[in-house]
């Protein structure tokens, strides 16, 4: 965005590099070191430059920019909206700052559908640092804003470039000392193997035939989830697979997350069966089966050279795992065979990080139960995973409060194990797929590639967000499930169909979408 006196002062500063700040063309008539007027309490309602922020806008639309009565902590809050199409920036520009590392945060809301609405820290003197604000139209969001200052100043930014009758609310604004990002930008990776065995083939953004782990990795993508079955029906996703893809996702310098099912098929909040080896086992049995599994696994990845990062000890186990004997309906004994699960983890990589992972992401009160109960009954876990599909899991709003009341709740890092989102509706195979119709969607987040794009920004934005550090990253599910003849759903029926193509990373022409620019999320 044009900006004349910003423009200005770049020009003048190496003319008279030796000349006080003061003398150059000032970007507010009260920059000061602190921020000012965060919370937009200090003039009522209607004001279209509240006291200490400025507005700009190129076309004359000041008047975009205004307080109103409906604030987050306070009375007020600043409003971004128009009946007409607009461009509006609100600013305030700090001086005299201690350089080092700052973190602005702020509570917002969008009806989204804007060409772009954000929140910036820039002339801070690196690179501008953005974060959208996610589509959430009833409840506030809590977002940050991570900066390096090196030349003493900043300015702080909310920016829109809207259609008429877009509208974002901010407010409760802080800058202070403090850091951002996350360390996990992942995905899944598990079907992988098999579609390429099955003549599956990965390209490029521009057309050129690759390895999906290396175009991945390219993307800016560091940590790869394999699950792990026991006996399965079509002979992919055992030991033997999982630790000839472990040398793939080592190599590429990735991190491993290895995913215990314990089962030879999906395991997941509807299903729990226990593999076919141990059918028939005592409970007691069953603690000494998940041990030695677990051991077994994970020892020939570390005899490998592969050793694994993070274990999740079961998957999306909100009933339990191996029902019935490791039901939630028995808690004890759920209990023993989680601690089975984590003391083989320890016993092979002490450093190893342990998670726990339900399908619970917007489910306050889920959530609470489950670990509250697993904690009671001395459950060991060194981290909190959550699948979170905006489509079935709540709102964005729902899936901060959970994650956030995890992360302070246990003492834990929190993480997302699991989600995804469309980039179109249709099938590229004869099997429907799991999301094809426009009213499963979540608002303000079309199926497509921008949508995708947008949803799995804001999801790591909210995961950024978890106070104290705690949020870890996301992985995205299945990145490589394109669809491939042979690699469907079922791995008892070769000729069952793939219901997830259309919510892969990859197009129906193979290549890699835009939309993994995610990875490279901060």
């Amino acid at each position: 965005m044009f900006h004349p006196r910003r423009t200005l002062r770049a020009l003048l500063i190496p003319l008279a590099a030796g000349l006080a700040l003061t003398t150059l063309p000032a970007q507010t008539a009260s920059a000061a070191s602190t921020l000012t007027n965060g919370g937009f309490e200090s003039d009522g309602t209607g004001t279209a430059t509240p006291a200490g922020w400025s507005t700009y806008s190129a076309a004359g639309q000041n008047s975009a920019s205004f307080t109103e009565a409906g604030g987050h902590g306070g009375s007020y809050r600043l409003t971004h909206w128009s009946a007409s199409a607009y461009k509006v920036e609100t600013y305030q520009y700090l001086s005299g700052l201690t350089n080092g590392s700052y973190r602005l945060t702020a509570w917002v809301r969008s009806g989204g559908g804007q060409n772009s609405a954000y929140l910036a820290l820039k002339n801070c003197g690196g690179a501008e640092q953005r974060t959208d604000l996610p589509v959430s139209a009833s409840g506030w969001i809590r977002i940050v804003v991570p900066v390096s200052v090196t030349d003493n100043q900043c300015t702080i930014s909310i920016n829109s470039d809207a259609a008429a009758g877009n509208w974002l609310n901010v407010d409760d604004l802080t800058f202070a000392a403090g850091t951002g990002g996350t360390s996990i930008h992942g995905a899944d990776i598990s079907s992988l193997a098999k579609s390429e065995a099955k003549g599956g083939t990965y390209r490029t953004g521009s057309g050129s035939t690759g390895d999906a782990v290396a175009i991945l990795k390219s993307a800016g993508m560091n940590y790869a989830r394999l699950k792990v079955w026991v006996n399965p029906a079509d002979g992919y996703n055992n030991k033997a697979r999982v630790l000839a893809t472990a040398k793939r996702v080592k190599a590429a310098g990735m991190k491993l997350l290895v995913d215990f099912h314990y089962s030879d098929t999906w395991a997941d909040p509807g299903a729990q069966s226990k593999p076919a080896a141990w059918s028939g086992h005592s409970y007691g049995q069953l603690k000494t089966d998940v041990y030695h599994h677990t051991y077994d696994v994970l020892n020939a990845l570390k005899a490998q050279g592969t050793t694994a990062d993070m274990v999740q000890v079961g998957n999306e186990i909100n009933g339990g795992m191996l029902w019935s004997e490791g039901s939630t309906d028995n808690w004890s004994q759920l209990a023993g065979l989680l601690n089975s699960g984590y003391d083989a983890v320890k016993a092979v990589s002490s450093s190893t990080t342990v998670a726990l992972h339900l399908a619970k992401g917007g489910d306050l009160s889920g959530t609470r139960w489950w670990f509250d109960n697993a904690v009671a009954n001395g459950v060991k876990f060194d981290a909190v995973g959550l699948s979170y599909y905006g489509y079935w899991h709540g709102t964005l709003y729902d899936f901060q409060t959970t994650l956030d009341d995890a992360a302070s709740r246990y003492a834990k890092p929190v993480f997302v194990a699991e989600t995804a989102y469309p980039f179109r509706l249709d099938s590229e195979d004869s099997h429907e797929n799991i999301i094809d119709l426009a009213t499963e969607l979540v608002a303000g987040y079309p199926a497509t590639v921008t949508g995708q794009t947008r949803w799995m920004n804001d999801v790591a934005s909210i995961v950024e967000a978890v106070p104290g550090g705690r949020g870890l990253g996301v992985f995205y599910w299945e990145a490589t499930w394109t669809a491939v003849t042979g690699n469907g759903w079922d791995p008892t029926d070769a000729a069952s169909g793939n219901g997830w193509e259309n919510q892969a990373l990859f197009g129906y022409d193979d290549r890699a979408l835009s939309s993994t620019s995610w990875f490279s999320h901060r």
